[in-house]
This record gives structure tokens, sequence and C-alpha cells, in this order.
């Protein structure tokens, strides 16, 4: 989104600025305390078991579940929907951000927790999307899987291993997936923040559009969900143009 509008805040000195700065710097931190409360809750859910040895299949074809951890204690996945038999722009445009967000896991596994995202497409479908988009971290597929390891999708999910025993310690999904996406958080930072129509606004801002207008757009960057439409992530992918069909059924 282009911003053409004039409006803006009142134009004042560096002090006044600063004083209005300092104001709602203690309704962050009253926030940022409240989130480090919510963790330490989450930190004490009870947490369910469920069998380990449950298959998935990866780039090496079927493996338990257990070998997602690596050998670390700890994993976090993303559970990316799929619609079967679409060509790579008919894929979810909000898993497709979500994913996009996660390419590198240095920091995760410095701290012992890895990192995979599931889905359950079936697995040559998956794989040749994954190698379209370029994806660094393990994908498999959890097709016909029940229960924890695998269930619905769209989901950031943790997982504990002691030894041969896995367990599910939490999971979230819609706007909690957006401790995933760190450019929402960023976007809300600034000036117009997420150009969406859901926010508050002063008066003569602009309206906004419908949540995530920005997530699929066409090769010239116009955001729509028309048949020559892609998830956005998707036209930074080398020789990427636009196609005819999204591929699927039920709009987008």
């Amino acid at each position: 989104m282009t911003t053409t509008s004039s409006a803006h805040p009142p134009v004042v000195d560096l002090a006044t600025w600063q004083a209005a700065r300092d104001d709602l710097l203690v309704r962050e931190k009253a926030h940022t305390r409240e989130g480090d409360a919510i963790a330490a809750a989450r930190r004490r859910l009870p947490m369910v078991e469920f069998d380990g040895k449950a298959e998935v299949v990866g780039p090496d074809g079927p493996v338990a579940f257990l070998d997602l951890f690596q050998g670390r204690d700890e994993l976090v996945v993303y559970k990316h929907m799929w619609h079967d038999g679409a060509p790579h722009q008919g894929q979810c445009e909000g898993c497709t951000t979500v994913a996009w967000h996660l390419q590198d896991a240095a920091y995760l596994n410095a701290r012992g927790v890895s990192l995979a995202i599931l889905t359950t497409g079936r697995w040559d479908e998956v794989a040749a999307y994954v190698e379209f988009m370029g994806y660094t971290q393990p994908w498999y597929s959890v097709r016909d899987v029940d229960g924890p390891a695998g269930g619905d999708m769209g989901y950031v999910t943790c997982y504990l291993r002691e030894g041969d025993r896995v367990f599910l310690t939490y999971s979230t999904t819609g706007r909690g997936n957006e401790a995933v996406a760190g450019s929402f958080a960023l976007l809300d930072m600034t000036l117009y923040g997420r150009g969406e129509a859901w926010e508050d606004k002063p008066d003569g801002w602009p309206a906004g559009n419908h949540a995530c207008w920005y997530w699929r757009t066409d090769a010239d960057g116009n955001s729509h969900w028309g048949p020559t439409s892609r998830p956005v992530p998707q036209w930074t992918r080398p020789g990427v143009t636009a196609e005819l069909t999204l591929g699927r059924h039920g709009g987008h």
C-alpha cells in the first residue's frame, strides 16, 4: 500500500514528542509485564503424552515423530494448511506468510529447541512446493496422522521429549500465530499500521482494507485474490510469473 493521504499526527518539538512517548512507554511496560505473566502461566499448563513413534513422511521417507526433535528436548512446529492438487500459487496465503518467517532456527537450536513444519499434503506435492519456495527448515507430511502429532492445521504447537516419551505442551492459532510472523509487530509500530479496516485509527486516517489484504498480490504488487495473484512471499522466487488459475475451488 502506498499512502497518499495527508493525515498525520500534529507536528511538535522533540521535548513534547518525548513526553508523549514516555507516557505511552508506561503502558508498553505494563503490556510487557502482562506478557511475561502469561508466559509464566503457559509454562505451568498441563501436558498430554502421545505416541512418539507415530510415522510422518519427510524427504527420507517415513520417520517417527521423535526424529523431528533431532536429538533436542523441545520442538516447535508450524502446522501449514494444504490444498490437495493445487499449484503453488493456490496454497494458503496466511500459512505461506508464517512459513516465510521461519527460515532460520539457529537461535532456537541454541536453546535446545528444534523447528519443523508439518502439513497434511501428499509428500510428492509438498516436496515440490518446498523446493519451489526455497524453504530451509524441515517439512513433513502428517497426512492421516491423528492426535497431537497431526490434527488441525494453521497452528503453532510446542512439544517436549523425555527420552522416548513425547508430550504436547502448548498450541495456538489465529492471531496467536503472529508471534512467529514478526512483520506484524513491526507494522504495528509504524504510523499507518497494517492498513486493515479493523484497526482503531485517528479521524482522517486511511480507512484500510479487509484483513490481510497484503498477503496476496498480482505480479505488479496490486492486492487482490484474483486469478493471477499468489501469496506475496512467492513473488520473491526466481522466475515466478502470473498464473491463469488458482487451481482450487471455494474462492480464496
